[in-house]
């Protein structure tokens, strides 16, 4: 099983989880059969609101698992009908959120839980506005 988290910056087990998917940067992945760890760079970091690729993003890249602070509506769809299911992170690293996942401590996402635009505290309004200047 691979564990996807979204990430700014790459420090292993150590990165803080980012608050967004589609803004992240990159992206830390823990394959849970070999303990092995690799990054990914988020491919389609400049995409415009709402419009995310979650595949794209990933540069192809197949994942069984997101674990993310916040997420659109139209990327948790189009996750789930690749099989890919999308869990809500707690504040803290990719090493403590994998110690929640792996003890069912933490929720699965659904649209209900998705980012609802820039006003609700997801954390990715910022980071579009950078990008877009």
């Amino acid at each position: 099983m691979k564990i996807c988290f979204p990430v700014e910056l790459d420090k292993g087990l150590d990165s803080e989880v980012f608050g967004h998917f589609g803004t992240a940067p990159q992206f830390v992945v823990f394959n849970i059969e070999t303990k092995s760890i690799s990054t990914i760079n988020n491919q389609d970091l400049g995409h415009a609101h709402g419009k995310c690729s979650p595949l794209k993003a990933l540069d192809g890249k197949m994942v069984d698992v997101i674990v993310v602070g916040g997420i659109g509506a139209g990327a948790i769809n189009r996750l789930n009908e690749m099989g890919i299911k999308v869990y809500k992170a707690s504040k803290g690293s990719v090493k403590d959120n994998l110690a929640l996942f792996e003890n069912n401590s933490i929720p699965e996402m659904t649209v209900k839980h998705a980012c609802g635009g820039h006003a609700d505290g997801c954390g990715h309004y910022l980071r579009h506005l950078i990008l877009a200047i």
